[in-house]
């Protein structure tokens, strides 16, 4: 018998996707030294973005909270229109220079990297970046040996964001079986999802948010109300405002939604799933007030989960600028005017603050996920 150390151990642990990069770098690096960082993007289909996700790099993140249409990525683009992998040995004499995300890793010091897309049955998720702090070393011998750590890395984010799908579907299914119908339509669910993610984008400095915490929120928020599917419909659909009785019925679909996600958890063997609790956290509590005059616990301030305090902002905003059975579309600046007055009692006011600052991305946002007759 002969001991041998798994060193690759670790990812039998219950530890994050990051942190599972973060090992899979280190085993790397002892046979290839000079890779220096591996991140992952990440795209939307419905926008065309490629938004930074994870990396290995630690506090050396030249790409914080990055994101760019692929089409204004041409060298990107040409990958993944080619569906193979790109070496470049020198950065410097690449691209010239003029993009961004080009820049911004020239500035941090890289000077070669490999690039890999990522698909999954034939769907583009992404890409997967190695990066060099040296030039002149991606050869055919250490390019096989990347690929497989690649592949490898490729499997264990399709199966992250699997888990995720199946549990968005899951709950999203459950909804449509109780023959519920509720009033907000999945134009309002992408509109905020992308106000929520916004907002968090604008706060990563303050709150020290990683583009994995972003990238998570936006994906739970569309679910903050799952919750009201055990709501009767005579309540959810009603036109007009609800008297005590009904309300008090309706304040139920915050906890309901959190029992429902863990539920859907539980029964599909999907506890272990990364950042449930931003999950959980924006069901229960994207009601509650700063000023601890929400539901369902009564919770203020910083005891409120920053997620759910994003998704509340994103939440009222949208609600007061789309059409609903009970009002008509507000313009934005009578919705910011009255975000505006909450900020501070009922919103939290950083979050307030973001919506302010970027309301050409909210305009753009409006634009591109209009109302239609179809909902």
């Amino acid at each position: 018998m002969v001991d041998h150390i798994d060193t690759l151990a670790d990812l039998n642990k219950h530890i994050s996707l990051k942190q599972k990069i973060v090992s899979i770098h280190q085993v790397i690096k002892k046979n290839l030294p000079f890779i220096s960082r591996i991140a992952i993007a990440i795209y939307d289909p419905e926008t065309r973005m490629l938004k930074a996700f994870i990396h290995s790099s630690g506090k050396d993140n030249p790409l914080k909270n990055y994101q760019a249409l692929i089409d204004d990525a041409p060298s990107l683009k040409a990958i993944l229109d080619k569906g193979l992998p790109r070496v470049v040995n020198n950065m410097l004499t690449f691209d010239n220079g003029t993009k961004e995300h080009t820049r911004r890793i020239g500035r941090a010091g890289y000077a070669a990297s490999y690039t890999m897309p990522i698909f999954n049955n034939g769907g583009f998720l992404g890409f997967i970046f190695f990066n060099s702090f040296e030039a002149d070393v991606f050869d055919e011998k250490s390019l096989s040996q990347i690929d497989v750590f690649g592949h490898m890395i490729s499997c264990m984010l399709v199966k992250e964001l699997t888990n995720i799908n199946i549990l968005t579907a899951a709950l999203k299914t459950t909804g449509h079986i109780t023959h519920l119908r509720d009033p907000e339509t999945g134009s309002h669910l992408d509109r905020m999802s992308r106000y929520s993610r916004m907002i968090a984008i604008s706060l990563a400095d303050k709150y020290d948010l990683d583009d994995d915490y972003i990238e998570h929120v936006f994906m739970f928020s569309s679910l903050h109300d799952i919750g009201k599917i055990g709501i009767p419909d005579d309540i959810l659909m009603k036109p007009g405002s609800l008297d005590k009785a009904e309300m008090t019925t309706m304040k139920t679909h915050a906890i309901k939604g959190r029992e429902l996600i863990d539920e859907i958890l539980e029964n599909f063997g999907l506890g272990n799933i990364e950042h449930a609790d931003i999950l959980r956290n924006i069901a229960e509590y994207h009601h509650e007030s700063v000023n601890g005059t929400g539901y369902p616990s009564g919770k203020s301030g910083q005891d409120i989960p920053l997620e759910a305090r994003i998704v509340a902002v994103a939440d009222v905003f949208d609600a007061l600028t789309s059409k609903r059975p009970y009002k008509e579309a507000w313009s934005n600046e009578q919705a910011l005017k009255t975000i505006r007055e909450l900020s501070g009692e009922k919103l939290d006011q950083d979050c307030v603050n973001a919506l302010f600052d970027n309301i050409e991305e909210v305009e753009k946002i409006q634009q591109h996920f209009k109302e239609n007759i179809f909902g």
